[in-house]
């Protein structure tokens, strides 16, 4: 019998990680730091005026040691605009402006061009203005051609278009959007897979891929921003979630209300050939595979049956494929059906 390759074997503990953050959720409790909205959500909000400031920070992870491996620096400053502007529009809120965080052995003028540019890039794609940001040079801390990558977004939403709403009910719809690849999460075990377990090189071609394993792997991690503000604010969308760290069983949980669960169809999407992969040569349960990848879904929203028509006719108006990929029951959590 295959045994199977965990996330958690590959160095990441999901079930860890949300001790951390229940403990740091306890610590600013303590403190009374108060935020609209609580704390755990995709992007802290904060109030202005009429409006609402959201803003978030993230990195894109262990896509970073691909790029070191590919020498190919120009697309993870996409990754993390994109990543960044997704949880953020979660909320219904769209960007204003953007900075970031380079850390690295030493200073290289032209691999933090290359880095930049692709943060410029993103930035551009999104509408938003690239801020400021900073650079640290670590020699003690950080191997030779290595670096870190983190940034920071603002953004703002109107009190009323303000998500998730409160009106999820029973019988809502939940549809989802086609992600690119792996974007920026579950790249510690599909690196163990791919470059440990079956020692694939970089530039191997895989015909299972159609491109080589770094290609795949580099795939920029999609902004749906374009994809949903066309139908933000006008009462169609309920909530949305960002497939990313937790995947689905962790993500889809923060929006929805006590008593209620998210009922998933997984037979409802195409499922790309990278995730099919990992899962076979992974030999991944179901669970540790919808845990740690987004599985082809990227952003997964919910709305009520009378606006699925026109949710949907938006999308094909604009090029954009969607799913209907299952409702929401009464219970609890995530089922995969």
């Amino acid at each position: 019998m295959k045994k199977e390759i965990t996330y958690k074997e590959s160095g990441v503990d999901i079930d860890r990680a949300v001790e951390a953050k229940n403990r740091i959720k306890k610590i600013v409790e303590r403190f009374n730091i108060k935020t609209e909205g609580g704390i755990g959500g995709f992007g802290a909000i904060f109030p202005f005026k009429e409006s609402l400031i959201v803003s978030s920070v993230d990195g894109v992870g262990t896509k970073l040691k691909v790029a070191f491996l590919a020498g190919i620096h120009n697309t993870v400053g996409r990754d993390l605009v994109n990543h960044c502007v997704n949880d953020i529009l979660v909320q219904g809120a769209k960007p204003l402006f953007f900075m970031d965080y380079i850390a690295l052995y030493r200073m290289d003028p032209d691999l933090v061009e290359k880095i930049v540019e692709g943060i410029a890039e993103g930035c551009r794609e999104n509408g938003c203005k690239l801020a400021g940001g900073e650079t640290a040079e670590m020699p003690g801390f950080y191997r030779e051609g290595e670096y870190d990558l983190v940034g920071f977004i603002v953004g703002f939403v109107e009190r009323e278009n303000l998500l998730p709403k409160n009106n999820i009910r029973e019988g809502d719809l939940i549809f989802g959007l086609p992600s690119t690849g792996l974007h920026t999460n579950g790249y510690s075990l599909a690196r163990k897979i791919i470059f440990e377990k079956n020692n694939l090189k970089i530039d191997t071609f895989v015909e299972e891929f159609n491109c080589t394993v770094g290609e795949e792997l580099l795939k920029v991690h999609k902004s749906y921003l374009k994809s949903l503000e066309g139908i933000l604010g006008k009462n169609l969308i309920k909530a949305l979630a960002h497939i990313t760290g937790g995947g689905f069983f962790d993500n889809i949980p923060r929006i929805l209300p006590e008593g209620l669960k998210a009922v998933i169809k997984k037979e409802s999407w195409d499922i790309p050939p990278i995730f099919k992969y990992l899962v076979r040569e992974g030999n991944l349960s179901e669970r540790e595979a919808y845990r740690t990848f987004n599985m082809g879904i990227g952003m997964i929203g919910i709305c009520d049956k009378e606006s699925i028509e026109k949710i949907f006719s938006h999308f094909e108006s604009i090029g954009e494929k969607g799913y209907l990929i299952g409702e929401i029951k009464r219970g609890k959590g995530v089922e995969i059906l």
